[in-house]
């Protein structure tokens, strides 16, 4: 049996212990829930702001989520034990905490649900985790089965830990006529202000049973006993005791005796969440806690789930990356676009960036997100640091520290989402901003935006870094107010040639913006071209880093990338820079951001110098920054590099692979441990965290990149680009509404389309609704 069984419609881990980090995650627009393997889970929901219901056992600082730090035993979780009333035995599924032995283990993720079967001798037990659409609650529904060959007595709990609530007013207990456990709460507040907002707050956490339990134990403490979570005192006695939690930490726990004859088996029903009053869980309870109520919920969730369509499925001799690419790939873009991260106050370069995404599986995303961005502009044309979701929300964290690219994601997103749908009349759509009241139009609003970045230079003609660009924890180059990014400033180019072909796509003036462009190059290439890269900027006190003099950080990965993007470097420099990264940054598994890593705080630099090294932004192979690179190898025919680095992004498809980097290929995540000459013992971990802008990258480089299926103002433009291992492959293209049948095939010249040669190579004049077949050959 493989560790892993991966395909389009699922993926199965069939080992508890192998891959102790791998999850899968769930959403709806309302929460998220990030699960593991073997029962522990991070999960938040928005009211409006992100709030928990399973909390640790201290109050926790304000955090991101950390699921590649490792789990301990009161780290939030979803237990079910199961305790045979005859032998004293005792397991929990998933897995934790007890940690018993399985005959059989299988975690099976799927695009719409969380799934476990776990064999022990003579019982089945059988999870399935999934979620609403308009709700933010978990639904569990569990199944144990008699496979044995005598009656068995058993006796089965739900414990879910709730964690410390509130150090000012917690408590729970069970409550019949609402059908479950109910915890209840005061969130802490110390300002007068702040008991005004807590008011509106969801401070009641809900375990809701369909069956009515024998008894119940909601105080953690007394649950536990003297035999801790892994073997409990409350559930090692005949019965629990109907403990009250009277403010201690609370737990809903809860016990059902059962006497199963062979091959019988009994179904319970859970709802566990937040809720506001008693209301909201009789609402709760009505709407879903049944059989018909849970059906219901899986078709509606499926459908939610399915609206977020896919642009391309491809056939090639690559099945797990056609796996990936089918599914699992623009369901992570689609959560993305959707949610904006379950966060009030997204980055703007992420809310941007994200969006990109969304012009692939939800086109009308991101020209909302685009219109949205634009209202928050400032005055002067530059962009805030986030983006306020809803009036009264406050930035908050990174947001809260000035940084300077955020202007330069307007232009790229212009051109995927143009390219993509041809609404070039969003140019002309008018758009007031909260800073001012004025109104105008897109175009106007971009062109002022890339204005901005053409003044915001030093006297060499770089842009000033301020306190970080996109690498946040690069706080402390430019915070005097003299240091430049070099990276910034290719960005800013980029940005400017974008925006120059997009104006004169549009029948408009664009050579001012496609003159400044050339002379941001030219900046670069006289002030941090390094011989064979670019270097990373120049500091407050004018020293150049990310160049040959360092020891730490002497080579950056964007600096390059955004130089193939923007047409700094000729071809000559192509050649050196590509070199350089692949002798000092590529990895088994992928390339760096930063080589070497940075051991020791560099004070002109900033925090980011204090990561520990292959970790986060110094030196991981931080995907982001990677994908960043193998887009701008496809950008200039590359495509042999550009595939070898895209496809280390996936794990797997062998055990040994899957073993090193410990997670799941269902997403790609933030990064993978870097440093690999540094600490080649840690090297490949994953950091197992699917917020990543490397997913809308990725998807684009794939469709764009690998296949060539760009469109243009004038269609579809094909280009592909296999790798030389590919004799053929074949992909469905959905553009523009109409379906596209390609066929690629190496050696064969041309470009058909349905039987006829076509000159060039873009198809005009596409008609919604019909289907094209395409060959072509590379």
């Amino acid at each position: 049996m493989s560790l892993v069984d991966f395909s389009a419609d699922r993926c199965t881990l069939t080992s508890p212990t192998a891959l102790p980090l791998a999850a899968g995650f769930l959403w709806n627009p309302h929460m998220m829930i990030h699960m593991t393997a073997r029962g522990y889970t991070t999960a938040q929901f928005m009211q409006p702001e992100p709030s928990k219901y399973a909390r640790a056992q201290i109050m926790e600082a304000k955090h991101f989520m950390l699921p590649e730090q490792g789990t301990y035993a009161h780290h939030p979780g979803r237990f079910f034990y199961v305790k045979d009333r005859e032998t004293g035995s005792l397991f929990s599924a998933p897995y934790e905490p007890v940690r018993a032995p399985v005959d059989c283990f299988a975690f099976e993720v799927t695009p719409a649900d969380i799934r476990w079967t776990i064999d022990r001798p003579g019982l089945r037990i059988e999870l399935t985790l999934t979620l609403p659409v308009d709700d933010a609650c978990e639904l569990w529904e569990v199944r144990l089965t008699n496979t044995g060959k005598r009656d068995r007595q058993v006796s089965f709990y739900p414990a879910f830990p709730l964690g410390l609530m509130s150090w000012m007013n917690q408590s729970a207990t069970h409550d019949p006529a609402l059908g479950g456990i109910v915890a209840d709460c005061v969130t802490p507040y110390q300002k007068i202000e702040d008991y005004f907002k807590n008011k509106t707050l969801k401070d009641k956490v809900i375990l809701l049973s369909e069956q009515a339990p024998l008894a119940f134990e909601t105080r953690q403490a007394r649950f536990e006993g003297e035999g801790g979570l892994h073997k409990p005192d409350a559930i090692m006695a005949v019965q629990m005791s109907d403990g009250v939690a009277l403010y201690e930490n609370p737990i809903a726990a809860m016990q059902f005796d059962h006497n199963l004859a062979k091959d019988e088996s009994v179904t319970h029903r859970f709802l566990f969440g937040p809720a506001f009053d008693e209301a909201e869980i009789s609402r709760l309870k009505s709407l879903y806690l049944s059989e018909v109520g849970f059906a219901k919920a899986r078709e509606a969730y499926a459908a939610y789930i399915a609206a977020g369509t896919k642009a391309i499925d491809m056939d090639t001799p690559d099945p797990h990356l056609d796996a990936f690419v089918n599914s699992w790939l623009p369901r992570q873009v689609y959560y993305h676009g959707d949610t904006n991260r379950l966060s009030t106050d997204p980055q703007t370069r992420n809310f941007l960036q994200d969006a990109i995404g969304s012009v692939y599986v939800k086109p009308e995303t991101a020209r909302k997100t685009l219109l949205k961005a634009l209202s928050q502009q400032h005055a002067n044309g530059s962009m805030p640091d986030g983006i306020r979701m809803y009036e009264g929300a406050e930035l908050k964290y990174i947001n809260t520290v000035p940084h300077t690219d955020h202007s330069v994601w307007l232009a790229l997103l212009m051109e995927a989402y143009l390219d993509e749908t041809d609404d070039y009349a969003v140019l002309d759509e008018l758009v007031s901003d909260t800073e001012t009241g004025e109104a105008r139009t897109v175009r106007d609003r971009i062109s002022a935006a890339n204005q901005w970045l053409m003044q915001a230079v030093d006297q060499r003609g770089l842009n000033f870094i301020d306190q970080g660009d996109w690498n946040d924890p690069m706080n402390m180059v430019g915070w005097k107010g003299k240091g430049v990014s070099g990276w910034l400033s290719l960005a800013t180019a980029h940005s400017l040639r974008l925006w120059s072909q997009i104006l004169e796509r549009d029948g408009r003036d664009g050579s001012a913006f496609a003159s400044a462009a050339k002379a941001f190059n030219e900046a670069m290439n006289t002030h941090l071209w390094d011989g064979d890269w670019y270097g990373r900027g120049i500091t407050d006190d004018d020293v150049k880093f990310g160049v040959k003099a360092d020891i730490e950080g002497r080579i950056y990965l964007n600096p390059q990338s955004f130089a193939l993007m923007s047409g700094a470097a000729d071809a000559g420099k192509q050649q050196r820079m590509v070199d350089a990264i692949a002798d000092q940054m590529e990895t088994p598994y992928g390339v760096e951001m930063i080589a070497p890593a940075y051991t020791h705080m560099r004070e002109d630099v900033g925090r980011l110098t204090q990561k520990f090294p292959g970790v986060a932004e110094n030196g991981s192979v931080y995907n982001h920054a990677a994908i960043f690179y193998i887009y701008s190898l496809y950008q200039v025919n590359e495509p042999e590099k550009a595939f070898e680095l895209l496809r280390k992004m996936l794990t797997g498809p062998n055990d040994e692979d899957y073993l090193r980097r410990g997670q799941l290929p269902v997403f790609v995540p933030n990064y993978y441990r870097g440093a690999h000459r540094q600490h080649p013992e840690a090297s490949g971990r994953s950091s197992h965290l699917f917020n990543t802008g490397t997913a809308s990258w990725l998807y684009r480089s794939v469709i764009e990149g690998l296949f060539g299926l760009k469109g243009c103002r004038e269609g579809l433009r094909i280009r592909p680009q296999l790798p030389a291992t590919w004799p053929s492959a074949q992909v469905t293209r959905h553009f523009r509404g109409a379906t596209f049948e390609v066929e690629i095939t190496r050696g064969r010249p041309g470009l058909t389309v349905d039987g006829q040669t076509m000159a060039g190579d873009t198809i005009t004049d596409i008609v919604a609704g019909k289907t094209y077949h395409v060959q072509v050959g590379v």
